[in-house]
């Protein structure tokens, strides 16, 4: 391989080919089904499909042994399914999604969701990063290799429509398409972060969720304030006391029930990737002016993200807005919570445990309840083969002019733990071009341009050693 011509030929397509298609995915506002129920009516996610498809079959048209296919089961969201040949007994699968978040206010001026705006290396939008250029990576990946005439292993790429949802038609597809996925050799998944944009960045763990809603009622409709406090518990206090019972205030830290062991290879691994990033684990995040991180020590940071349970309450029902605010106690309150658990720990079991938490014993007798809304198993990384570690430490360095790093992600691939359960002996590459400042899910999301060609190198040269690997 001439690595440098590969990654020229990259370069190049990803300019004038793939930018163009991957901007007009970007203005289909293709949201995942817990965001737009209407999805199917509304069709956005068909466009999404439609360009996808036509771009790969195209693409693909003069490979011999590929194909194309959409596989929609009934009142599911669709998933595309390409299947590539190769040489070797090592078969890759690259995994990828194309229903996005929700836009969000907040967009600086000139940008937009649903527009798709290059400032020179970073291309703004929903789903770009996260993660629209999966497919298109992998394709030209595979381009690149025959372009070199060079080998490559069989390779299948799997592009989900819901994962933004918790991923809950994927087992269905998992199932109906077992026969033709046959069994991964290697796992490739685009769809994580990086800690910088200097390096190769594989994620290690992924932790799980528990999401829901917490809903607490005190009274039948809104009395008076100055009637029913000191009468009647504020809805909202209520709430406040119950979350006391899963997280410290002060601290933050959740109770001991929703902890997990942190084994002490991830552990030193905290401790290098906190030594190369620093404090741009914190910094790179839009802290108000004085703001600091939760901990001064950034090792014990990178911990908090990857492996130790969180309480995020991303949602709030039952408060007029302060314009519109009166003298009134407001009959009930509801919250969206997220928790975040570690990759080890058995989510339904913790699914259950916090229903049973916030729900005993309510104060007040007041009525309170949460609704279970997913619940998303965490993912821990098997150890990664001697051929896998070498062949991703050379693209790395060829690509990237550095070493490959490793951290463990803060959010969760439903994915990857439903692969791993029925494929024990495959080996996984979860990396992506989430990096500093990219900001998946909020205002000013962004591509990073070098990072997703680099990356797009890195899938290749994995495809041609996979043709020939060394070992299992």
């Amino acid at each position: 391989m001439d690595f440098a011509e590969l990654q020229n030929f990259i370069d190049g397509r990803w300019q004038d080919d793939l930018l163009p298609a991957l901007s007009e995915y970007i203005a289909i506002p293709c949201q995942s089904p817990a965001f737009e129920p209407d999805w199917a009516e509304r069709g956005h996610m068909q466009r999404a499909v439609d360009l996808m498809t036509q771009w790969a079959r195209e693409r693909l048209a003069d490979v011999p042994g590929a194909s194309v296919e959409v596989v929609t089961l009934p009142g599911r969201t669709p998933v595309i399914h390409i299947e590539i040949a190769g040489e070797g007994d090592a078969p890759v699968l690259v995994y990828g999604h194309l229903d996005k978040q929700p836009p969000m206010a907040g967009w600086s001026q000139g940008r937009d969701a649903w527009t798709p705006s290059l400032e020179g290396e970073r291309l703004y939008g929903r789903g770009g990063a996260d993660d629209g250029y999966a497919i298109f990576a992998a394709i030209l990946a595979v381009q690149a290799l025959r372009a070199q005439g060079l080998a490559h292993a069989p390779c299948s790429i799997l592009i989900e429509a819901s994962e933004e949802s918790g991923s809950h038609d994927l087992p269905h597809y998992i199932e109906h398409l077992a026969p033709r996925l046959s069994a991964p050799a290697v796992v490739v998944a685009l769809d994580a972060g990086c800690g910088n944009y200097g390096q190769l960045w594989l994620t290690t763990s992924l932790r799980g969720q528990v999401a829901g809603c917490l809903s607490v009622r005190v009274l039948e409709e809104g009395v008076h304030s100055g009637d029913a406090s000191g009468v009647v518990a504020s809805s909202f206090r209520i709430a406040r006391r119950l979350l006391s019972r899963l997280e410290d205030a002060g601290s933050g830290e959740v109770v001991a029930d929703f902890h997990a062991p942190i084994p002490p290879s991830r552990r030193t691994q905290a401790n290098t990737a906190a030594a190369a990033l620093g404090a741009g684990l914190h910094a790179q995040l839009p802290l108000t002016a004085g703001s600091q991180p939760v901990h001064s020590d950034p090792a014990e940071v990178v911990l908090n993200r990857a492996w130790r349970p969180q309480l995020a309450v991303t949602g709030l029902d039952g408060l007029p807005s302060v314009a519109d605010a009166a003298a009134v106690m407001q009959p009930s309150t509801q919250l969206k919570l997220s928790l975040r658990l570690p990759p080890t720990l058995d989510a339904q079991v913790a699914a259950l445990r916090l229903k049973t938490l916030l729900e005993s014993d309510p104060p007040y007798a007041s009525q309170v309840g949460f609704r279970i809304d997913m619940v998303s198993q965490g993912w821990h990384a098997p150890d990664t083969a001697p051929w896998l570690s070498d062949s991703l430490e050379r693209a790395s360095l060829a690509s990237f002019g550095a070493g490959l790093a490793l951290i463990g992600g803060g959010g969760g691939i439903p994915f990857l733990a439903m692969l791993g359960e029925r494929f024990p002996s495959a080996q996984f590459v979860v990396t992506g071009v989430l990096g500093p400042q990219s900001n998946a899910h909020g205002p000013n999301e962004f591509l990073h341009l070098p990072t997703a060609r680099r990356i797009t190198a890195v899938v290749a040269q994995l495809l041609h050693d996979a043709a020939s690997r060394r070992d299992a």
